[in-house]
């Protein structure tokens, strides 16, 4: 015959020790085996299948650049890798060591981006150079080449990729990287793209977050109208003549056409729709 028993105390401290570690689980970036956790909710909308169908649309476009291939990753607000696609048939019709620098980039968006103030990795392209008030910023975030270049290179652009659920760091201060805003404009982490000209690699991810969905930006450094309240967004800015930006976060022209086309966006591609 079964008999029931009151709880001794050390069971009950194991019961709150239990709901600790779950509370803890569920509040951090972190699983009860101790290993970092990929945001869920950011994996359904910019996970692999997402992010290459996304990359594939916006590659297939006119951006000014080669028409090459591309490498495209994505990272959550925690800096973890969420996914990492390419265009071409194989991982190396694309230049291979664009894998990495969009990684980079898309880690770049999310590190300086705050919940209220976008900035894209084009914005951070003149303050960074020799004499910026940024200068260094490129060097104050390594790349974590373990986790850059760890795994089965055969791996690399599927679902397999050894990047993705990891830390990849890096800092990377031209074209390209963008922060991602959700419906909420709440900040859920960053997009990187590489594999052509920085113009255009910017032009590509920025109809690439359009496609997302994921481009609800609460304000930015470009395209404030003069005389209102218009607080702007993290567009690409071409006013660095000389070694000099007016605004203090242009970038260089790469082409006639890319600059056409990145000066469009907010028109051909709206933020917040």
């Amino acid at each position: 015959m079964l008999s029931l028993h009151l709880f001794s105390p050390k069971l009950a401290r194991l019961g709150v020790a239990a709901c600790g570690l779950a509370a803890l689980a569920a509040c951090s970036d972190n699983s009860l085996t101790g290993l970092p956790t990929v945001d869920l909710n950011l994996s359904r909308m910019a996970g692999f299948d997402p992010l290459k169908a996304a990359l594939v649309q916006a590659r297939n476009e006119a951006n000014g650049g080669f028409n090459l291939d591309m490498w495209a990753a994505v990272v959550d607000r925690n800096g973890l890798v969420v996914a990492v696609v390419f265009t071409g048939a194989t991982a190396t019709d694309q230049w291979p060591g664009s894998r990495v620098i969009a990684a980079q980039k898309a880690n770049t968006g999310n590190a300086f981006s705050l919940p209220h103030l976008a900035l894209s990795t084009a914005n951070l392209y003149a303050a960074t150079q020799p004499g910026g008030t940024l200068f260094g910023l490129q060097e104050a975030n390594p790349t974590n080449d373990a986790v850059a270049y760890g795994g089965d290179a055969a791996d690399y652009g599927t679902r397999r990729d050894y990047m993705v659920g990891k830390r990849i760091g890096g800092t990377n201060v031209f074209g390209g990287g963008l922060p991602l805003y959700d419906a909420d404009g709440k900040l859920v982490g960053g997009l990187g793209v590489s594999g052509d000209a920085s113009c255009a690699d910017h032009n590509i991810a920025w109809k690439m977050r359009y496609n997302l969905r994921l481009d609800h930006v609460p304000a930015g450094v470009a395209d404030k109208r003069p005389n209102t309240t218009d607080p702007g967004d993290d567009n690409i800015i071409y006013d660095y003549t000389n070694g000099v930006s007016a605004s203090g976060f242009g970038h260089p022209e790469c082409s006639a056409a890319a600059t056409a086309i990145g000066k469009a966006l907010p028109t051909t591609h709206p933020i917040g729709h």
